[in-house]
């Protein structure tokens, strides 16, 4: 699946999650968000940057917690931002809150 090749942060909802997140080829990392969230508004950029940096080797994804519950809900998403990191289509460690660019590299370094 070459969705992630320009670096770009790829949208997704209830009805694309399962096919993109769970059955890619490579890594993937899902930041569960909402707009009104100001924490959330703090990591975008942040999530811009990790999304071209690892271009073609984790696919980087955001979800919107508000417009598609189904998705948050499977996973218990309590607080946004939440991220999830899924290897083989399972979930392999998480984040909660905004955190620091150097963590989130951390953790994809070690998928």
């Amino acid at each position: 699946m070459n969705i992630n090749q320009g670096g770009e942060v790829v949208e997704l909802d209830d009805a694309s999650f399962e096919n993109v997140a769970l059955r890619s080829s490579i890594p993937v990392m899902v930041d569960f968000f909402s707009p009104s969230c100001g924490p959330c508004q703090m990591l975008a950029p942040v999530i811009e940057a990790v999304a071209k940096k690892y271009a073609n080797r984790v696919l980087i994804a955001k979800l919107d917690t508000s417009r598609h519950q189904v998705t948050a809900g499977r996973y218990s998403i309590r607080g946004v931002p939440t991220l999830i990191f899924f290897k083989n289509g399972q979930v392999v460690d998480q984040l909660v809150g905004a955190v620091p660019q150097a963590e989130i590299e951390q953790k994809l370094n070690s998928l």
